[in-house]
């Protein structure tokens, strides 16, 4: 297989923190949107008169899920086609029209198209997304620039709940000015990422004289492994965290404590502290300790903080450990590491179509299982929450027996030591 070969450019070693923000954006609008539509489909539930199956087949096709997954699949084979710079500077106007049928949805298939639309749209973002950061961080700092990119996606969710909360009072109004804020953000994204260059890495496969890989090279050998790993360990991690985030408001209602600013509070203090652990452990040694380790250290802790919730009685203290400590550890986790090694473990002419497939099969596995959590949570919570920590179980074991230590390496490098030459 040709190996890309980057040429001597005296800007491909500095940090353009700029161009890694604009990127990682991309993660701000994927949580907020999922956030935003959250708190959005309760209130158009009773305006409108959703019923159940509705609001489970928008939760599923939106850009929580199954949405997602197709945009991704989609866009990252067209990233690897047509460049990075093209799909994500587009896919935001795809995005902002998605968004803006929500802001203006007086209808119910208003509701359904604009979901659907945004989903598309989120996903495809993804891995243009983390491609190009992957490709134009400097070989010794990728983790890092990859880091602010997770940063991003735990501050989505923090300024949705707080705009939420602070527009409460205003009803529907307030939940359409909050989708109003994403597509400004959306819309001043094009514009900026329009002085954006393409990613050098991805140029060089362009070249006459190279011959791109097939597809099926992605389903053979240790590509394949690659595949199944990441799948693996975020996969599991996944189907927790899409589960876990929807009943947290369930536990603040049972526990009697469950006014709504102290249960948005909870939630930004889970957020902050994913943020807090991103950029003082993740950011700061991920280019210089075992990958291996640090991902362990935050799976077994996760499983600890998931764990209180099976183990104990629901009290206050319980959850506020649970809390404390899923929030911390989760900033060095199992995402971080997805967006890491999904572009690290693949070919430049293979990276995005390979980010796509992996997310594509993530997201629409958590869409086929959100329609099965309302009927375990109703039979026994504390079964559920067996059954969650035992995802987070799973997905550390996964990463015990494959996690892969690429710390320092360049993405060529990287490559050889796959392909054994």
């Amino acid at each position: 297989m040709n190996q890309v070969q980057i040429v001597d450019d005296p800007h491909i070693e500095k940090d353009n923190w700029k161009g890694t923000i604009l990127a990682g954006l991309a993660n701000y609008i994927d949580s907020g949107s999922i956030v935003s539509g959250a708190a959005a489909l309760a209130l158009w539930q009773s305006l409108y008169g959703l019923s159940d199956n509705l609001l489970g087949l928008i939760a599923a096709f939106g850009p929580n899920a199954i949405g997602a997954g197709v945009g991704a699949m989609i866009g990252g084979w067209l990233c690897d086609k047509l460049g990075r710079k093209r799909i994500y500077q587009y896919d935001m106007l795809v995005y902002a029209f998605g968004m803006s049928i929500l802001v203006f949805a007086v209808a119910p298939w208003m509701i359904v198209l604009g979901f659907i639309i945004v989903g598309l749209a989120v996903g495809a973002d993804i891995p243009a997304s983390w491609s190009l950061i992957a490709e134009e961080a400097p070989d010794d700092r990728r983790g890092k620039h990859s880091g602010v990119a997770q940063i991003l996606w735990n501050l989505g969710p923090v300024v949705v709940l707080l705009m939420a909360l602070g527009l409460s009072g205003l009803g529907d109004l307030g939940a359409r000015l909050v989708f109003a804020h994403l597509v400004v953000v959306a819309l001043g994204l094009t514009f900026l990422r329009r002085k954006m260059r393409e990613s050098r890495r991805w140029e060089e496969t362009q070249k006459a004289d190279f011959k791109a890989p097939p597809l099926t090279e992605l389903f053979k050998g240790k590509f394949l492994v690659s595949i199944l790993g990441l799948v693996g360990i975020y996969g599991f991690w996944n189907l927790w965290a899409g589960t876990n985030g929807l009943f947290f408001p369930y536990l603040m209602e049972t526990l009697g404590v469950a006014t709504r600013s102290e249960s948005i509070a909870l939630q930004c203090l889970n957020f902050g502290l994913g943020m807090l652990a991103n950029w003082l452990i993740f950011m700061k040694f991920v280019d210089k300790v075992s990958h291996k380790k640090m991902f362990m250290i935050s799976a077994v802790m996760q499983v600890v903080g998931m764990s209180l919730l099976a183990i104990f009685p629901l009290s206050v203290p319980v959850v506020l450990a649970h809390v404390l400590i899923i929030g911390f550890f989760q900033g060095f986790g199992a995402q971080s590491f997805f967006q890491l090694w999904s572009a690290e473990m693949f070919p430049t002419a293979l990276r995005s179509t390979a980010q796509g497939v992996s997310f594509a099969i993530v997201r629409i596995v958590l869409g086929i299982f959100s329609f099965f959590v309302p009927v375990l949570a109703s039979w026994d919570f504390t079964l559920l929450a067996w059954i969650l920590t035992g995802f987070l179980v799973v997905s550390a074991l996964i990463g015990w027996l494959w996690a892969p230590d690429n710390a320092g390496k360049s993405l060529e490098q990287i490559q050889r030591e796959q392909q054994g030459t």
